[in-house]
Protein backbone atom coordinates (compact mmCIF):
# COMPACT_ATOMS: atom_id res chain seq x y z
CA UNK A 1 0.00 0.00 0.00
CA UNK A 2 0.90 3.18 -1.17
CA UNK A 3 -0.23 6.94 -0.77
CA UNK A 4 -2.08 8.37 -3.34
CA UNK A 5 -1.02 10.31 -6.66
CA UNK A 6 -3.03 13.56 -4.72
CA UNK A 7 -1.30 13.04 -1.11
CA UNK A 8 2.27 13.25 -2.95
CA UNK A 9 1.56 15.83 -4.50
CA UNK A 10 1.91 17.92 -1.07
CA UNK A 11 3.89 18.62 1.80
CA UNK A 12 3.20 19.27 5.39
CA UNK A 13 2.34 22.30 6.83
CA UNK A 14 5.70 24.19 7.52
CA UNK A 15 4.41 26.48 9.79
CA UNK A 16 2.85 23.85 11.87
CA UNK A 17 6.49 22.47 12.16
CA UNK A 18 7.74 25.22 13.37
CA UNK A 19 5.15 24.99 16.19
CA UNK A 20 5.58 22.18 16.70
CA UNK A 21 9.64 22.47 16.88
CA UNK A 22 9.07 24.93 19.30
CA UNK A 23 6.85 23.22 21.88
CA UNK A 24 9.42 20.15 21.51
CA UNK A 25 12.03 22.38 22.73
CA UNK A 26 9.79 24.45 25.40
CA UNK A 27 9.03 20.85 26.94
CA UNK A 28 12.81 19.72 26.67
CA UNK A 29 13.50 23.12 28.79
CA UNK A 30 14.79 25.52 26.09
CA UNK A 31 14.63 29.43 26.84
CA UNK A 32 13.09 29.35 23.02
CA UNK A 33 10.58 31.99 21.83
CA UNK A 34 8.00 31.61 19.13
CA UNK A 35 7.55 33.61 16.76
CA UNK A 36 5.96 31.49 13.94
CA UNK A 37 2.43 30.61 15.25
CA UNK A 38 -0.21 32.16 13.34
CA UNK A 39 -2.98 32.69 15.91
CA UNK A 40 -3.47 35.79 18.71
CA UNK A 41 -2.04 35.12 21.93
CA UNK A 42 -5.17 36.32 23.88
CA UNK A 43 -7.82 34.45 24.82
CA UNK A 44 -11.68 34.28 23.39
CA UNK A 45 -13.62 37.06 24.29
CA UNK A 46 -15.61 35.40 27.51
CA UNK A 47 -19.44 36.15 25.63
CA UNK A 48 -18.40 34.03 23.45
CA UNK A 49 -16.92 31.16 25.57
CA UNK A 50 -20.50 31.67 27.36
CA UNK A 51 -22.35 31.11 24.04
CA UNK A 52 -20.83 27.87 23.66
CA UNK A 53 -21.42 26.40 27.05
CA UNK A 54 -25.23 27.31 26.36
CA UNK A 55 -25.08 25.86 23.96
CA UNK A 56 -23.62 22.53 25.23
CA UNK A 57 -26.55 23.15 28.12
CA UNK A 58 -29.24 23.40 25.55
CA UNK A 59 -28.24 20.41 24.32
CA UNK A 60 -27.36 21.83 21.00
CA UNK A 61 -24.64 18.62 20.55
CA UNK A 62 -26.60 17.01 17.47
CA UNK A 63 -26.00 17.27 13.94
CA UNK A 64 -27.03 20.42 11.93
CA UNK A 65 -26.97 20.97 8.14
CA UNK A 66 -24.40 19.98 6.73
CA UNK A 67 -22.95 23.78 5.57
CA UNK A 68 -23.91 25.77 8.57
CA UNK A 69 -27.03 25.68 11.07
CA UNK A 70 -29.18 28.76 10.01
CA UNK A 71 -28.83 30.88 12.78
CA UNK A 72 -25.43 31.46 11.67
CA UNK A 73 -25.72 31.52 8.26
CA UNK A 74 -28.37 34.72 9.19
CA UNK A 75 -25.32 36.08 11.34
CA UNK A 76 -22.88 35.79 8.63
CA UNK A 77 -25.51 37.27 5.77
CA UNK A 78 -25.70 40.11 8.51
CA UNK A 79 -22.29 40.21 8.65
CA UNK A 80 -21.10 40.71 5.42
CA UNK A 81 -23.83 43.23 5.07
CA UNK A 82 -22.82 45.64 8.16
CA UNK A 83 -18.96 45.27 7.35
CA UNK A 84 -18.84 44.74 3.38
CA UNK A 85 -21.58 46.32 2.81
CA UNK A 86 -22.15 43.09 0.20
CA UNK A 87 -26.11 41.77 -0.56
CA UNK A 88 -26.25 37.77 0.22
CA UNK A 89 -29.41 35.51 0.23
CA UNK A 90 -28.70 32.38 2.86
CA UNK A 91 -28.51 29.66 -0.17
CA UNK A 92 -25.46 31.70 -1.11
CA UNK A 93 -23.58 30.87 2.33
CA UNK A 94 -21.49 27.94 3.68
CA UNK A 95 -20.03 27.66 6.95
CA UNK A 96 -17.14 25.05 6.84
CA UNK A 97 -14.33 23.70 9.99
CA UNK A 98 -11.89 27.02 9.19
CA UNK A 99 -10.51 29.13 6.76
CA UNK A 100 -8.33 26.41 5.36
CA UNK A 101 -11.39 24.26 5.22
CA UNK A 102 -12.99 26.58 2.63
CA UNK A 103 -10.62 27.36 0.69
CA UNK A 104 -10.08 23.24 -0.22
CA UNK A 105 -14.23 23.00 -0.68
CA UNK A 106 -13.79 25.07 -3.24
CA UNK A 107 -10.73 24.30 -5.07
CA UNK A 108 -11.90 20.64 -5.01
CA UNK A 109 -15.41 21.24 -6.04
CA UNK A 110 -13.87 23.39 -9.45
CA UNK A 111 -10.98 22.27 -10.34
CA UNK A 112 -9.92 19.45 -13.06
CA UNK A 113 -6.40 18.88 -14.67
CA UNK A 114 -5.11 21.59 -16.19
CA UNK A 115 -7.02 24.56 -14.66
CA UNK A 116 -4.56 27.31 -13.42
CA UNK A 117 -4.69 28.94 -10.35
CA UNK A 118 -2.99 32.66 -9.81
CA UNK A 119 -1.66 32.84 -6.21
CA UNK A 120 0.61 36.10 -5.81
CA UNK A 121 3.78 35.40 -3.91
CA UNK A 122 4.53 35.83 -0.77
CA UNK A 123 1.58 33.55 -0.06
CA UNK A 124 -0.26 31.43 2.89
CA UNK A 125 1.41 28.39 2.45
CA UNK A 126 -1.94 26.24 1.92
CA UNK A 127 -2.90 27.95 -1.08
CA UNK A 128 -0.35 25.68 -3.40
CA UNK A 129 -0.91 22.89 -1.88
CA UNK A 130 -4.67 22.50 -1.59
CA UNK A 131 -4.57 23.41 -5.45
CA UNK A 132 -2.42 20.52 -6.37
CA UNK A 133 -4.32 18.75 -4.25
CA UNK A 134 -7.30 19.73 -5.98
CA UNK A 135 -5.10 18.70 -9.26
CA UNK A 136 -4.98 22.02 -10.11
CA UNK A 137 -1.54 23.65 -11.34
CA UNK A 138 -0.79 26.98 -9.31
CA UNK A 139 0.44 29.72 -11.22
CA UNK A 140 2.61 32.59 -8.78
CA UNK A 141 3.49 35.73 -9.39
CA UNK A 142 5.93 37.45 -7.01
CA UNK A 143 4.98 40.79 -5.35
CA UNK A 144 8.25 41.41 -3.48
CA UNK A 145 9.33 44.34 -0.74
CA UNK A 146 10.01 46.87 -3.54
CA UNK A 147 6.04 46.84 -4.31
CA UNK A 148 5.14 45.99 -0.31
CA UNK A 149 4.52 43.01 -0.92
CA UNK A 150 1.20 43.52 -3.49
CA UNK A 151 0.40 42.90 -6.72
CA UNK A 152 0.37 45.06 -9.38
CA UNK A 153 -2.23 44.98 -12.33
CA UNK A 154 0.52 44.59 -15.11
CA UNK A 155 1.35 41.22 -13.26
CA UNK A 156 -2.60 40.07 -13.25
CA UNK A 157 -2.57 40.44 -16.14
CA UNK A 158 0.50 38.61 -17.19
CA UNK A 159 0.01 35.71 -15.38
CA UNK A 160 -3.80 34.79 -16.65
CA UNK A 161 -4.23 32.52 -19.37
CA UNK A 162 -7.00 30.71 -21.30
CA UNK A 163 -6.68 28.34 -18.64
CA UNK A 164 -7.06 30.02 -15.33
CA UNK A 165 -9.98 29.25 -13.46
CA UNK A 166 -9.04 31.24 -9.99
CA UNK A 167 -7.12 34.26 -8.46
CA UNK A 168 -6.53 34.26 -4.90
CA UNK A 169 -6.16 36.98 -3.26
CA UNK A 170 -5.84 37.93 0.27
CA UNK A 171 -5.58 41.28 2.20
CA UNK A 172 -4.33 41.94 4.87
CA UNK A 173 -1.92 39.10 3.76
CA UNK A 174 -0.05 36.18 5.43
CA UNK A 175 2.72 36.11 5.53
CA UNK A 176 3.29 39.78 4.77
CA UNK A 177 0.33 41.87 6.50
CA UNK A 178 0.24 44.04 3.61
CA UNK A 179 -3.35 45.12 2.56
CA UNK A 180 -4.93 46.33 -1.02
CA UNK A 181 -6.49 49.84 -0.84
CA UNK A 182 -9.47 50.80 -2.63
CA UNK A 183 -7.76 52.17 -5.49
CA UNK A 184 -5.76 49.02 -5.77
CA UNK A 185 -8.44 46.70 -5.52
CA UNK A 186 -9.85 48.59 -8.36
CA UNK A 187 -7.25 48.71 -10.76
CA UNK A 188 -6.91 44.71 -10.02
CA UNK A 189 -10.35 44.46 -11.00
CA UNK A 190 -10.37 45.91 -13.92
CA UNK A 191 -8.00 43.52 -14.87
CA UNK A 192 -10.46 40.90 -14.26
CA UNK A 193 -13.31 42.15 -15.78
CA UNK A 194 -11.54 41.83 -18.79
CA UNK A 195 -11.25 37.93 -17.95
CA UNK A 196 -14.95 36.61 -17.52
CA UNK A 197 -13.77 33.15 -17.15
CA UNK A 198 -11.83 33.78 -14.36
CA UNK A 199 -13.23 33.33 -11.03
CA UNK A 200 -11.64 35.38 -7.62
CA UNK A 201 -11.12 34.03 -4.12
CA UNK A 202 -11.01 36.73 -1.51
CA UNK A 203 -9.46 35.64 1.60
CA UNK A 204 -10.55 38.88 3.67
CA UNK A 205 -9.46 36.31 7.78
CA UNK A 206 -7.47 38.98 8.90
CA UNK A 207 -10.07 42.12 7.87
CA UNK A 208 -10.44 43.47 11.50
CA UNK A 209 -7.02 43.69 12.15
CA UNK A 210 -5.92 46.71 10.15
CA UNK A 211 -3.91 49.83 11.27
CA UNK A 212 -3.31 53.34 10.90
CA UNK A 213 -6.68 54.30 10.21
CA UNK A 214 -6.99 51.68 7.25
CA UNK A 215 -9.79 51.43 5.29
CA UNK A 216 -10.64 47.52 4.52
CA UNK A 217 -12.77 46.71 1.45
CA UNK A 218 -13.24 43.86 -0.14
CA UNK A 219 -13.09 42.96 -4.13
CA UNK A 220 -17.01 42.63 -4.58
CA UNK A 221 -17.58 45.17 -2.50
CA UNK A 222 -15.31 47.85 -5.02
CA UNK A 223 -16.30 46.10 -7.91
CA UNK A 224 -19.67 44.91 -8.03
CA UNK A 225 -19.36 43.55 -11.48
CA UNK A 226 -17.15 40.97 -10.59
CA UNK A 227 -19.86 39.78 -7.37
CA UNK A 228 -21.27 37.40 -9.44
CA UNK A 229 -17.48 35.49 -9.73
CA UNK A 230 -15.99 36.35 -6.56
CA UNK A 231 -16.37 33.79 -3.37
CA UNK A 232 -15.69 36.22 -0.26
CA UNK A 233 -14.21 34.08 2.79
CA UNK A 234 -13.39 35.09 5.72
CA UNK A 235 -13.72 33.46 9.52
CA UNK A 236 -13.97 33.77 13.33
CA UNK A 237 -10.53 32.41 14.08
CA UNK A 238 -8.32 35.41 13.90
CA UNK A 239 -10.41 38.40 14.41
CA UNK A 240 -12.31 36.84 17.43
CA UNK A 241 -9.31 34.70 18.86
CA UNK A 242 -11.10 31.66 17.84
CA UNK A 243 -8.38 29.48 16.14
CA UNK A 244 -9.49 26.07 18.16
CA UNK A 245 -13.01 26.84 17.15
CA UNK A 246 -13.06 25.67 13.48
CA UNK A 247 -15.19 28.05 12.11
CA UNK A 248 -14.91 29.55 8.46
CA UNK A 249 -17.43 30.72 6.24
CA UNK A 250 -17.93 32.19 2.82
CA UNK A 251 -20.52 33.43 0.22
CA UNK A 252 -20.49 33.50 -3.75
CA UNK A 253 -22.68 32.17 -6.20
CA UNK A 254 -25.74 29.68 -5.46
CA UNK A 255 -24.34 26.83 -7.70
CA UNK A 256 -20.79 26.98 -6.45
CA UNK A 257 -22.26 27.13 -2.66
CA UNK A 258 -23.87 24.11 -3.58
CA UNK A 259 -21.36 22.73 -5.15
CA UNK A 260 -19.24 22.92 -1.77
CA UNK A 261 -21.84 21.93 0.28
CA UNK A 262 -21.83 18.77 -1.77
CA UNK A 263 -18.45 17.93 -0.92
CA UNK A 264 -18.95 18.83 2.43
CA UNK A 265 -21.33 16.55 2.79
CA UNK A 266 -18.99 13.40 1.87
CA UNK A 267 -16.24 14.87 3.62
CA UNK A 268 -16.40 16.60 7.24
CA UNK A 269 -20.03 16.58 7.19
CA UNK A 270 -21.55 19.85 9.32
CA UNK A 271 -18.80 22.01 11.55
CA UNK A 272 -19.04 21.64 15.13
CA UNK A 273 -22.35 22.74 16.79
CA UNK A 274 -21.12 23.96 19.73
CA UNK A 275 -18.36 26.46 17.64
CA UNK A 276 -21.06 27.36 15.26
CA UNK A 277 -23.50 28.64 18.20
CA UNK A 278 -20.61 30.25 19.93
CA UNK A 279 -19.77 31.97 16.49
CA UNK A 280 -23.29 33.22 16.13
CA UNK A 281 -22.48 35.08 19.24
CA UNK A 282 -18.98 36.22 17.89
CA UNK A 283 -20.95 37.58 14.82
CA UNK A 284 -23.84 39.30 16.28
CA UNK A 285 -22.45 40.39 19.96
CA UNK A 286 -20.52 43.74 20.35
CA UNK A 287 -17.91 44.38 18.29
CA UNK A 288 -16.13 47.18 20.10
CA UNK A 289 -13.33 44.92 21.13
CA UNK A 290 -12.26 44.41 17.40
CA UNK A 291 -11.01 47.96 17.24
CA UNK A 292 -8.95 47.23 20.88
CA UNK A 293 -7.05 43.86 19.44
CA UNK A 294 -6.34 46.10 16.91
CA UNK A 295 -5.14 49.14 18.47
CA UNK A 296 -2.74 46.79 20.71
CA UNK A 297 -1.75 44.83 17.35
CA UNK A 298 -0.66 48.27 15.84
CA UNK A 299 1.52 48.95 18.92
CA UNK A 300 3.37 45.26 18.55
CA UNK A 301 4.27 46.00 14.52
CA UNK A 302 5.47 49.09 14.77
CA UNK A 303 8.02 47.67 17.97
CA UNK A 304 8.83 44.87 16.27
CA UNK A 305 9.37 46.99 12.94
CA UNK A 306 11.51 49.52 14.51
CA UNK A 307 13.72 46.89 16.30
CA UNK A 308 13.61 44.73 13.13
CA UNK A 309 15.33 47.78 11.05
CA UNK A 310 17.25 48.35 13.35
CA UNK A 311 19.33 44.94 13.13
CA UNK A 312 22.73 44.44 10.62
CA UNK A 313 21.39 43.17 7.36
CA UNK A 314 17.99 42.97 7.55
CA UNK A 315 14.85 45.43 5.99
CA UNK A 316 11.45 45.25 7.44
CA UNK A 317 8.70 46.48 5.59
CA UNK A 318 5.79 48.36 7.55
CA UNK A 319 2.46 46.15 7.37
CA UNK A 320 -0.85 47.74 6.91
CA UNK A 321 -2.60 44.77 8.83
CA UNK A 322 -2.93 41.16 10.23
CA UNK A 323 -0.21 39.88 13.01
CA UNK A 324 3.03 39.24 10.95
CA UNK A 325 6.09 40.93 9.11
CA UNK A 326 8.28 39.98 6.44
CA UNK A 327 11.49 41.63 6.63
CA UNK A 328 13.84 40.36 4.00
CA UNK A 329 17.53 40.00 4.56
CA UNK A 330 19.21 39.51 1.39
CA UNK A 331 22.58 41.07 2.58
CA UNK A 332 23.02 38.63 5.03
CA UNK A 333 23.00 35.31 2.25
CA UNK A 334 27.17 34.81 1.81
CA UNK A 335 28.05 35.15 5.45
CA UNK A 336 28.76 32.89 7.93
CA UNK A 337 28.17 31.79 11.60
CA UNK A 338 29.90 32.12 14.68
CA UNK A 339 30.17 28.23 14.00
CA UNK A 340 31.32 28.66 10.85
CA UNK A 341 28.05 27.51 8.89
CA UNK A 342 27.18 29.54 5.83
CA UNK A 343 24.33 31.09 5.18
CA UNK A 344 23.07 30.24 1.85
CA UNK A 345 19.64 30.34 1.84
CA UNK A 346 16.58 31.68 4.49
CA UNK A 347 16.40 28.30 6.08
CA UNK A 348 19.92 28.35 6.98
CA UNK A 349 19.10 31.61 8.37
CA UNK A 350 16.10 30.53 10.37
CA UNK A 351 17.48 27.72 11.67
CA UNK A 352 20.90 29.76 12.73
CA UNK A 353 18.62 31.81 14.70
CA UNK A 354 16.68 28.92 16.74
CA UNK A 355 20.00 27.10 16.96
CA UNK A 356 22.08 30.20 18.36
CA UNK A 357 19.53 33.10 19.01
CA UNK A 358 16.66 30.50 20.30
CA UNK A 359 14.22 32.82 18.63
CA UNK A 360 11.95 30.41 15.94
CA UNK A 361 10.36 32.25 12.20
CA UNK A 362 9.75 30.84 9.17
CA UNK A 363 11.51 30.73 6.21
CA UNK A 364 10.30 32.75 3.44
CA UNK A 365 10.88 29.80 1.18
CA UNK A 366 7.48 28.38 2.17
CA UNK A 367 5.82 31.66 1.69
CA UNK A 368 7.34 31.28 -2.42
CA UNK A 369 9.67 34.61 -1.86
CA UNK A 370 13.24 34.53 -0.95
CA UNK A 371 15.36 35.34 1.43
CA UNK A 372 12.93 36.26 3.53
CA UNK A 373 11.17 35.28 7.25
CA UNK A 374 7.65 35.59 8.25
CA UNK A 375 7.71 36.75 12.17
CA UNK A 376 4.01 36.81 13.94
CA UNK A 377 3.86 39.58 16.71
CA UNK A 378 1.03 37.49 18.44
CA UNK A 379 2.92 37.90 21.83
CA UNK A 380 3.69 40.27 24.49
CA UNK A 381 5.71 43.37 24.36
CA UNK A 382 8.18 41.49 26.77
CA UNK A 383 9.12 38.80 24.79
CA UNK A 384 8.98 40.47 21.38
CA UNK A 385 11.52 42.88 22.60
CA UNK A 386 13.60 39.86 23.66
CA UNK A 387 13.46 37.90 20.35
CA UNK A 388 14.27 41.34 18.78
CA UNK A 389 17.08 41.83 20.45
CA UNK A 390 18.64 38.20 20.18
CA UNK A 391 17.86 38.70 16.39
CA UNK A 392 19.94 41.55 16.53
CA UNK A 393 22.72 40.02 18.46
CA UNK A 394 22.68 36.64 15.98
CA UNK A 395 23.00 39.15 12.91
CA UNK A 396 25.90 41.44 14.11
CA UNK A 397 27.77 38.09 14.80
CA UNK A 398 27.89 36.92 11.28
CA UNK A 399 30.90 37.17 9.19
Amino acid sequence: MQPSAALARIKPSPTLAITSRVLELKRAGVDVIGLGAGEPDFDTPDFIKEAGIKAIRDGKTKYTNVDGTPELKEAVRLKFKRDNQLDYAIDQITINAGGKHTLFNAMVATLDPGDEVVIPAPYWVSYPDVVLFAGGTPVFAAAGADQNYKLKPEQLEAAITPKTKWVILNSPSNPTGAAYSEAELKALGEVLERHPHVWIFADDMYEHIVFDDFNFTSIAQVCPSLYDRTLTANGCSKAYAMTGWRIGFAAGAPWLIKAMSKLQSQSTSNPCSIAQAASVAALTGDQAFLKDNAKLFEHRRDLVVSMLNQATGITCPRPEGAFYVYPEFSALIGKTTPGGKPIATDEDFVTYLLDDAKVAAVQGEAFGLSPAMRISYATSDELLREACERIQTACAALR
